[in-house]
């Protein structure tokens, strides 16, 4: 009886021993990609250059911390032409604006490792709220993030002019990221 106190008392006292924070991104095991309809055909394409900072304790997910920025310019969207069309002033204006950002402001458990993150989108000047649900996949080193939302092209003046038409280039975007992290 007396053991069984003891070993009780240890484990109510000890610090959770699985408690990790992750706070180091793999650049080289991390993806944002995207897809969009042209013409009905779907087109896929991705961004080979970004830099994450995050704070995720999966503990104290309120307490989480997430930032993003992209450089457009490394956009792979299927081809050159279309990498050199996204530069133009109708598409990313690129010369004025060479980065989108997306910056964290609160996380909320869902429960089964799912969140919902929401922070604000940076593209083209214009600054959006968003809600992303994220899935949380631990490992014993190293844990993934996995989201995917829809943006809408025409609410950040991407593909403006002829372009706005969405039966030729559709107003939605299916964005993918993976985000690999380890811990501390």
């Amino acid at each position: 009886m007396k053991l069984a106190t003891l070993s009780l008392l240890a484990v109510l006292v000890a610090p959770a021993a699985h408690a990790v924070e992750y706070a180091t991104v793999l650049p080289k095991q991390s993806s944002i990609g995207f897809e969009f309809r042209q013409m009905g055909v779907p087109v896929k394409g991705g961004f080979k250059r970004f830099t994450t900072q995050m704070q995720f304790d999966p503990a104290r997910p309120e307490a989480a911390r997430a930032s993003i920025g992209i450089d457009l310019a490394s956009i792979d969207a299927g081809s050159p032409e279309a990498d050199d069309e996204s530069a133009g002033k109708l598409w990313f204006n690129r010369s004025a604006y060479p980065k989108a950002s997306f910056v964290s402001s609160e996380v909320r458990a869902l429960g089964n490792n799912r969140y919902e993150l929401r922070g604000t989108l940076t593209l083209k000047g214009k600054a959006r709220e968003m809600t992303v649900p994220v899935t949380y996949t631990p490992g014993k080193n190293t844990a993934t993030f996995d989201g995917t939302f829809v943006l809408r092209r025409l609410d950040f003046g991407i593909g403006e002019g002829l372009w706005a038409d969405v039966a030729t280039v559709a107003n939605e975007v299916q964005v993918r990221f993976r985000i690999a992290a380890t811990g501390n």
